[in-house]
């Protein structure tokens, strides 16, 4: 049985169904064949986006990174 195939937006490659970054958002589907392409995308993305609108969407990114570190520093904590 042949494996679907996909094409990265950014760099053009082919990669196969199970492999590379498949993200949908927004009614779209965005399909990278490696982070790196991925990384390439996000950063012209961020530099696109409008301060107004990426601001709630990093400060509420950060308070979520900032609260997973916590719990995980707080499990990992020696208890005398």
């Amino acid at each position: 049985m042949a494996r679907r195939m996909y094409e990265c937006i950014v760099c053009g490659r082919k990669f196969p169904e199970g492999q590379g970054i498949i993200l949908s958002k927004a009614g779209r589907v965005l399909y990278f064949h490696s982070k790196d392409c991925a990384m390439r995308f996000f950063r012209l993305f961020l530099e696109l986006l409008e301060d107004s609108c990426a601001a709630p969407a990093i400060d509420e990114a950060v308070k979520e990174f900032r609260e997973a570190l916590k719990a995980r520093r707080e499990k990992t904590k020696k208890v005398i």
